[in-house]
């Protein structure tokens, strides 16, 4: 009976064992499939995080590019405006007003007394006067002369002057004359009107030019053409060839001049740039003229030749 007793006891603590085990066994088995989740779980949320990070880096660089793309774009397409916009302003922009438009005003006055080879003597006086741009100008242009015992004689233009090449304006307006017919008796006064039509300017080899035609009443019609050209021997001292000449193409006035060269004078000016503003001068020339023409009031004149010299000074303001 003891014996059984002590059996079944050893039994039942082999089955306890035995029981014990396995449950252990089963622990161990759900904790490693647990374990097993767990791991795959994390796995899993670190590559859902990779591939998170891998598509927000992926989104960044492609609205960084796109971004760039724009601002690249964006400046292109500033640089093409601003391109645009300098080719039409350049080509609305008339570059000639940079220089062109500015308004300016020059005079010039010139008193000489001159004196010919017979001591007959003539104070004469110039005045011009220019006002406006390079391409469009205003000339005032007074001339008087006044003889020893006379009255005097003057005549004025005015004068619009366009710009038509780079050396050449050409120039129309009205010249008023005063005129002073000295006769045995009597003096006798006239004053005229010419429409005039010229050319102002700088001919070859820097000759200063202004060639002008005139038309009046009485049938007048005239030539002029006045030349000069400096010639710097200093800074200061310059010499100046000058040519005059007048040419009657017809006059029915009542104290007309002869058709044809009426007079002509030639000479050389020598004068001395104290500034550019004040220069006096002298000259010495060579003059000739036709005389008058006979009519119901005036005989005929002889032409006559004659030496000219003369002093003066011209300022400029």
């Amino acid at each position: 009976m003891h014996n059984i007793n002590l059996f079944a006891k050893t039994v039942l603590s082999i089955s306890v064992c035995c029981i014990s085990t396995v449950g252990l066994a089963a622990t161990e088995v759900h904790s490693a499939h647990a374990s097993s989740a767990e791991i795959a779980t994390i796995a899993a949320q670190a590559d859902t995080q990779s591939h998170q990070s891998h598509q927000s880096h992926q989104s960044h660089q492609s609205h960084q590019s796109h971004q760039s793309h724009q601002s690249h774009q964006s400046h292109q397409s500033h640089q093409s405006h601003q391109s645009d916009s300098s080719v039409q302003e350049s080509q609305s922009h008339d570059h000639r007003k940079e220089h062109g438009a500015q308004v300016y005003a020059v005079s010039t006055l010139d008193t000489q007394w001159q004196v010919n080879d017979h001591a007959e003597g003539v104070l004469k006086s110039k005045l011009q006067t220019r006002i406006g741009t390079d391409e469009n100008k205003l000339f005032v242009k007074i001339h008087s002369d006044k003889q020893e015992s006379q009255a005097t004689e003057y005549d004025a233009k005015l004068l619009y002057s366009r710009m038509i090449s780079d050396f050449w304006d050409v120039q129309a307006g009205v010249r008023y004359r005063h005129e002073v017919n000295q006769q045995e008796h009597q003096t006798d006064r006239e004053d005229k009107f010419d429409a005039v039509f010229g050319l102002h300017g700088l001919a070859p080899y820097f000759f200063e030019t202004d060639a002008y035609f005139y038309l009046g009443e009485d049938q007048y019609a005239a030539l002029s053409l006045e030349t000069t050209r400096d010639l710097l021997l200093t800074q200061k001292l310059i010499a100046q060839p000058y040519l005059d000449v007048d040419v009657i193409l017809q006059d029915d006035a009542k104290y007309a001049k002869k058709t044809g060269l009426n007079r002509a004078a030639v000479g050389v000016e020598m004068r001395y740039e104290i500034s550019k503003n004040i220069m006096p001068y002298i000259s010495a020339g060579y003059e000739y003229t036709k005389g008058d023409q006979h009519t119901d009031w005036q005989s005929a004149t002889d032409s006559e030749q004659s030496g000219l010299y003369a002093i003066g000074l011209r300022f400029r303001f």
